[in-house]
């Protein structure tokens, strides 16, 4: 067995900055080393030079991306190239200087040629289009990030299942948005986004039923609870009218009154309730317009609630009391 040392030449594996050379073989001057290269100070001639950084640490990727690059922003349903497309800039380059006005003509002209080759097929313009009106329609009606990237997922399902061809674009991309609220936790009535859709209310219904039935939604019923703070908020109520609304909507629920009903009127007819308890000055009307019901159905759930009182021997206004106290 040998007992020489490992490295003849002193070779050091830490820092690859040790030679066996201690002078110039040009000029005889004095060696430096600096930042992995050995020259001389004399002349300037390398001896030797070492490029890997042993502190550099590897490329990781996320587990669930393994074998995709990690580049760019993260895809998105809500564009139709999922957000990979090229964006020409206008007057100032990526630095933020200004460009002259001869590249700006350039620019133009690169940027016209760019939009007339950016949609493949007729299927990608019109999805294009639909992102746009989801993106619209989401922005009015102030939902979250979310609920687009929901809506533009069930276009795309949509449009794969061949749902498009003798509809507008505009009704199934406002039923994809009113389908995105449903599954979601965000409540927007039909009306609400036929308010701000480019079409009728029932192309909206129809886009909205087309998707449910073809696609097979996981659609979840909506309750009334989730009615009441934005009927409390466009009436301008207290947050203990609103507080005791709640708890009777959720007594009635939990009773089995509600099952069958619109949603927004039993909320409505809740509200009609706690408003006679707490003496406020509002009318039915107002409450109807507010839930987009007739006064006649608020009528009929605020009497299914005093039913309720006069069965199970609940004193309504005693628990108005309560409400406030808590």
């Amino acid at each position: 067995m040998t007992s020489r040392e490992i490295y003849d030449c002193g070779f050091d594996e830490d820092d690859g900055k040790t030679i066996a050379a201690t002078e110039c073989p040009d000029c005889a001057g004095p060696l430096e080393t600096d930042g992995g290269e050995t020259a001389c100070t004399e002349c300037g001639l390398i001896l030797d030079e070492y490029r890997l950084d042993h502190a550099a640490r590897p490329f990781s990727r996320p587990s669930n991306e393994q074998n995709r690059k990690r580049t760019g922003p993260r895809l998105t349903q809500a564009r139709h190239d999922r957000g990979l497309s090229s964006e020409i800039g206008f007057k100032r380059d990526a630095k933020g200087n200004s460009l002259s006005n001869r590249k700006q003509r350039q620019l133009g002209r690169l940027r016209r040629e760019h939009n007339r080759a950016r949609w493949r097929s007729k299927a990608e313009r019109n999805l294009g289009l639909a992102c746009t009106e989801i993106a619209r329609l989401t922005s009015a009606l102030e939902l979250p990030r979310s609920v687009r990237e929901e809506a533009s997922k069930l276009y795309r399902e949509a449009q794969a299942a061949d749902l498009i061809q003798g509809r507008s674009i505009e009704g199934i991309a406002a039923g994809a948005t009113y389908a995105a609220c449903r599954r979601s936790k965000h409540t927007r009535t039909l009306t609400d986004v036929a308010e701000v859709a480019r079409c009728s209310d029932q192309q909206v219904w129809n886009g909205y039923s087309t998707l449910n039935r073809e696609l097979q939604m996981a659609v979840r019923p909506l309750f009334p609870v989730e009615f009441i703070p934005t009927l409390a908020s466009a009436l301008d109520l207290a947050s203990e009218i609103e507080f005791y609304a709640r708890k009777l909507t959720e007594v009635a629920t939990e009773a089995g009154i509600t099952t069958g009903c619109n949603p927004a009127g039993v909320a409505g007819g809740c509200l009609a309730v706690a408003v006679d308890a707490f003496d406020e000055p509002i009318t039915q009307q107002a409450i109807a317009d507010a839930a987009d019901v007739t006064p006649a159905t608020i009528r009929s759930q605020r009497n299914a609630i005093w039913d309720l009182e006069r069965t199970n021997d609940i004193d309504l206004s005693a628990s108005a009391s309560s409400a406030v106290v808590e």
